[in-house]
């Protein structure tokens, strides 16, 4: 299904940004304000919560939205399936109560793939997408392959292990959030509303990814590759359609725009390297 059609938004004065403070929201934040837009932060650390009230209120004046938020139950008991489809289904309620004029939102290429069937985080990404392009809000689909900045985060890599680092074995085609976070603006400000999908330059291992993660952070431990709960993961369900659009940086050029090593006074590393912020946003 294709995005819905809409007039450019050439005179947008107000962006919302639906999980603002996140890897790609902090982003999409900063390239709006660069422009000179208006941005409205909206995440639960913002005292808004897509799963609770308060959401049209926060939309109040935003003419565009662009959504990169990954929301969770927060009381523990909802299913991830369910959070995701509700967060979707109240985002385009108050959308159209506030009549914004385009809605973009982002997802991971290759989620419809039926190795996915069952599963619910992948069944609750589907579900929030097609309840956003069946809506009456002007909505286009920004897909892109995983972030270099999964190889950071704990949904596949355990940094807590003192001795090693457990990783499980996915082949992907990384892109940077930074790369995605251009993609989003130019979605919202630009004059083409079309669905996009874009990819990095190269496939690579998950493992492999995160080993030169810890080389550029002096950490010396070494990785072990464990088999994906999702055995399709580790055959490349998630590499780019050919459709796709391969936009860089290379992984070698991602890596040596990583910060450095924080030191403290007494010469030792102030916090350990690969233990990534777990913070929501």
């Amino acid at each position: 299904m294709s995005a819905k059609s809409g007039k450019g938004v050439r005179d947008t004065t107000t962006v919302a940004v639906v999980g603002a403070t996140g890897t790609a929201g902090t982003r999409v934040v900063a390239r709006l304000r660069a422009r000179g837009v208006a941005v409205v932060e909206i995440s639960r650390t913002r005292g808004v919560d897509l799963l609770g009230d308060g959401l049209a209120s926060a939309l109040d004046g935003a003419e565009v939205v662009i959504d990169v938020s990954d929301p969770a139950p927060a009381d523990g008991r909802s299913g991830v399936e369910d959070a995701l489809a509700a967060a979707s289904r109240n985002l385009v309620g108050a959308c159209a109560a506030r009549k914004v004029r385009r809605l973009v939102v982002s997802t991971i290429a290759g989620v419809e793939d039926p190795a996915f069937d069952g599963v619910p985080y992948y069944e609750g990404k589907r579900a929030a997408k097609k309840i956003a392009l069946d809506s009456q809000v002007p909505t286009t689909i920004v897909k892109s392959t995983q972030w270099y900045e999964f190889a950071t985060q704990p949904v596949a890599v355990d940094f807590d292990g003192d001795d090693e680092v457990v990783v499980e074995d996915w082949l992907i085609q990384p892109i940077a959030a930074d790369t995605v976070a251009d993609v989003l603006v130019e979605a919202a400000l630009g004059q083409t509303h079309a669905p996009r999908t874009v990819t990095g330059p190269r496939p690579m291992r998950l493992p492999d990814l995160a080993s030169r993660v810890l080389a550029r952070q002096g950490d010396a431990r070494p990785v072990r590759a464990v088999r994906p709960a999702i055995p399709a993961l580790s055959a490349g369900v998630l590499l780019p359609p050919d459709h796709a659009v391969v936009v860089g940086p290379d992984a070698d050029t991602w890596l040596r725009s990583l910060p450095p090593v924080a030191v403290a006074g007494d010469g030792q590393r102030a916090t350990a390297p690969g233990r990534p912020d777990r913070s929501k946003s």
